[in-house]
């Protein structure tokens, strides 16, 4: 649990203005370097993930986690200034290599939800050298369609009109997580749900506004991704909104590097619905660059030095296809 954790929260300065890092664990470890989705920080986008005891001791055995905040999107934020500048993607992505920068880091491992994905996806395309391996949750890739430009128009002038409003948490929460724990009139919400809205109303507007129109100006990584020779490893929840989008990364993909792993009766943030269905696939993952569960023997703050991971390692029946609802693809 993070609690048994040292946790330290810098503000770290960047061209584009101060950024949250909350640092838990042992900083001579290799760090895993988190990015969360539209409004969300890493409570509200890396907590179920973490606080599952089994995955919680296997990632925090081997890595420092560098948890990097959307500007503005920290626990108590401030408004950002209407003179500040907006942070186009390629300033988010900049301020992550500033960040590790500033922490002194070499080549880390990067985890990103649906936004975040996009953002560290684009900073391992920049800057190659610095990123040993991606893993991304209901990823992005392309630029917006019409359809996903046109509702986050809607909610962007809903977040300058009226804030944090009703309307503008349902479409989030639409985005976040499955009708199953959504609820209906028959049932409640799950307490994920609820949780979520509840960090959601601490949110500043302005703030959440600002990364939404970051985004909503992406534009397409997909002829890039091919040259992208890090190892990745895509979740996908079979309910997220975001699932073409990630057949169609996963298709881009050099497919000696990817795999996919689709779960089913999930939503986008399989971190916090679903965060056991990751364990196996992680585990098998994280082997090809020596990492286990045992003691790591590992030079302090090294490369990890990745091996080829066999494709047997990554097939239905390793990964533990029978522990529903577990559903493997490989690219």
């Amino acid at each position: 649990m993070y609690c048994k954790i040292n946790l330290q929260e810098y503000l770290v300065k960047t061209r584009c203005g101060m950024v949250s890092v909350a640092v838990f664990g042992d900083q001579d470890k290799p760090a895993l370097v988190t990015y969360p989705d539209l409004a969300l920080n890493h409570i509200s986008c890396f907590q179920g993930l973490f606080f599952s005891p089994e995955v919680n001791s296997f990632l925090l055995h081997n890595f420092c986690v560098y948890h990097i905040s959307p500007p503005g999107h920290e626990v108590g934020a401030a408004p950002i200034g209407s003179d500040d500048l907006m942070p186009s993607v390629d300033d988010l992505a900049d301020q992550v290599l500033e960040v590790l920068n500033f922490f002194g880091l070499g080549a880390v491992m990067c985890m990103g939800v649906t936004a975040g994905a996009y953002v560290l996806t684009l900073f391992a395309m920049k800057y190659r050298q610095r990123v040993l391996g991606l893993i991304l949750v209901s990823p992005l890739c392309r630029a917006p369609s019409w359809t996903e430009w046109l509702l986050n128009k809607v909610m962007s002038n809903l977040l300058y009109f009226y804030g944090m409003c009703g309307v503008v948490k349902e479409l989030l929460l639409k985005r976040y997580f499955s009708q199953e724990v959504r609820g209906s009139v028959e049932e409640s919400e799950s307490d994920i749900v609820q949780a979520c809205r509840r960090l959601l109303d601490e949110r500043q507007s302005i703030n959440v506004q600002q990364f939404l129109e970051a985004m909503n100006g992406r534009r397409d990584l997909s002829e890039g991704l091919r040259k992208l020779h890090c190892r990745s490893l895509i979740f996908i929840g079979e309910n997220s909104p975001f699932h073409s989008e990630a057949l169609h990364m996963t298709s881009k993909l050099d497919r000696r590097y990817s795999a996919l792993v689709e779960v089913q009766a999930c939503g986008s943030i399989v971190t916090e619905e679903q965060p056991h269905a990751m364990l196996i696939p992680l585990e098998y993952f994280l082997m090809g660059f020596g990492l286990y569960r045992s003691t790591l023997s590992v030079s302090r703050r090294s490369p990890l030095s990745p091996t080829c991971i066999s494709p047997e390692l990554l097939s239905p029946e390793s990964m533990g296809l029978k522990l529903k609802p577990i559903k493997t693809r490989i690219s």
